[in-house]
């Protein structure tokens, strides 16, 4: 497969290839150019000239275009699905929900872009201003890179691309270098539904050559991007280096807390949901399960009896539920992790056991807050680490002790402690009553501390794809 530069299929400069492998089974499904610096600079210097065509496209006439987008979509969505499922390792069930949330997205935020109104400052309105009106615009960015992870490649172009265009920039795709098949085949309906020629590209290869070319240029003016915090720290530093604008959603260890009155059989089945789901690789996935000592045994004895329900397979089975890691790596990152928990005190009571790229859904129990796990290391996987504690106060304490801020969650049934520990909790999001994996498309999504700066969602993203001016209206009166 090609990547898309000037709206043409394009090879890397020097012909160099990257294979892109089936973690499930192991094979290459393809291969995809592996970008060179001079291909990206060749692709934003393409953006820079396209943006401004892209930019005097009536915002009307762009929704059209991205509504025929939707369409190409939907008359392409299984291929699409089955493209995402078998490059990512995602059961295909979850692939095809991936490739449905497109229209939502995307249809969301075309709504939202036509009704971005600027805000007019009367006269009078400040002392020796009586006779000057200010209005205020939003103007592009220009050329925004949209860097985009493994684990919701969809999900996350919906967020990133459909704003930036809408607003009038040039957007340069950088897919994770593990699976970026499904993203080139979207790009490409784009530019079938007509989008212009170099307002929407995609550069495929390794983020450490690539992804830092195009973080380094000086003619990116805007970054957004989702992925780990080292390479966001690192993100962040190149952008500085030419006063990009940037967005960063990072990493998380979300703390799911369940109080002495909490729902235990409601919490059990959010943590199916909000930690089992894409095998755990969720940013926002709960990860610390932070339990009250009175009811922590009975949280875990159904924890374990549920996740034994779950069906554990191939991606291509419809009937999977569970399928494999995106890579044999990150597997053995998890194994490594797991067996530092219990070094660390943890006591394993399901699970625990790789082969490939499959780790088994794991329950750690009796994990003592003073292990990594429960502090700052994040497990980008089906692991569900318990934590006990006493007090309100011990909870909330255990759960802003790490570096991390994504989300957050808490059971209970009553509402003024629910209260108090959601505005407590050190976190960009908490859920009552249900699991920290939550993220509609119209909500501000983000995080505190080392989770990122920014807010992406319907309600916010516009803000940060876009810059806000002044006009002045002086002695008009």
């Amino acid at each position: 497969m090609k990547m898309y530069i000037g709206g043409k299929p394009v090879d890397a400069r020097n012909k160099a290839v990257m294979k892109i492998i089936n973690p499930a089974t192991g094979k290459v499904i393809d291969t995809v150019p592996n970008a060179t610096p001079e291909d990206v600079d060749r692709a934003v210097k393409i953006a820079k000239t396209s943006q401004k065509e892209w930019a005097k496209v009536p915002v009307y006439k762009k929704a059209e275009l991205l509504r025929g987008f939707i369409t190409l979509v939907e008359k392409n969505k299984e291929e699409l699905a089955q493209t995402l499922s078998e490059e990512t390792g995602k059961p295909i069930t979850e692939a095809r929900a991936e490739i449905g949330n497109i229209s939502i997205g995307f249809g969301a935020f075309i709504e939202k872009a036509k009704h971005i109104y600027g805000d007019v400052i009367p006269n009078g309105t400040e002392a020796g201003q009586d006779k000057n009106i200010l209005i205020t615009l939003r103007e592009p960015l220009g050329v925004i890179a949209c860097i985009i992870p493994f684990n919701f490649p969809c999900d996350l172009f919906d967020q990133k691309v459909a704003p930036s265009l809408l607003a009038g920039n040039a957007v340069i795709v950088k897919p994770s270098h593990q699976n970026p098949l499904t993203l080139c085949k979207l790009t490409n309906l784009m530019i079938a539904a007509g989008v212009t020629d170099g307002a929407i590209q995609i550069l495929t290869g390794e983020g450490a050559v690539m992804g830092t070319a195009l973080t380094s240029h000086p003619g990116v003016h805007g970054i957004t991007f989702t992925g780990s915090t080292p390479v966001g720290l690192e993100t962040a530093k190149n952008a500085a280096g030419h006063l990009a604008h940037i967005s960063l959603e990072l990493g998380g260890n979300d703390a799911f807390i369940v109080l002495e009155d909490g729902d235990i059989d409601l919490a059990v089945e959010e943590m199916i949901w909000g930690r089992m789901y894409n095998c755990g690789q969720v940013c926002c996935a709960s990860k610390r399960f932070i339990v009250h000592n009175s009811i922590k045994d009975a949280f875990t004895k159904k924890t374990v009896e549920r996740i034994k329900k779950l069906k554990c397979g191939n991606p291509s089975d419809e009937s999977t539920q569970i399928a494999c890691l995106v890579t044999e790596e990150a597997a053995k990152k998890i194994e490594e992790q797991v067996n530092q928990v219990v070094t660390q005190g943890g006591k394993i009571e399901l699970g625990g056991k790789r082969n490939g790229a499959f780790y088994e859904p794991t329950v750690i129990g009796n994990v003592p807050k003073t292990a990594d796990v429960a502090i700052d290391e994040e497990i980008f996987g089906p692991v569900v680490p318990i934590i006990g504690f006493d007090t309100i106060d011990e909870a909330i304490e255990i759960a802003n002790a790490s570096i991390f801020g994504l989300c957050g969650c808490v059971f209970t049934a009553d509402m003024k402690k629910a209260f108090r520990v959601a505005t407590s909790l050190e976190c960009g999001g908490v859920v009552i009553n249900g699991a920290s994996f939550f993220r509609s498309f119209e909500m501000p999504f983000g995080g505190y501390k080392y989770s990122g700066i920014g807010r992406e969602g319907v309600l916010s993203t516009f803000d940060e794809v876009t810059h806000l001016k002044t006009i002045v209206l002086k002695n008009i009166i």
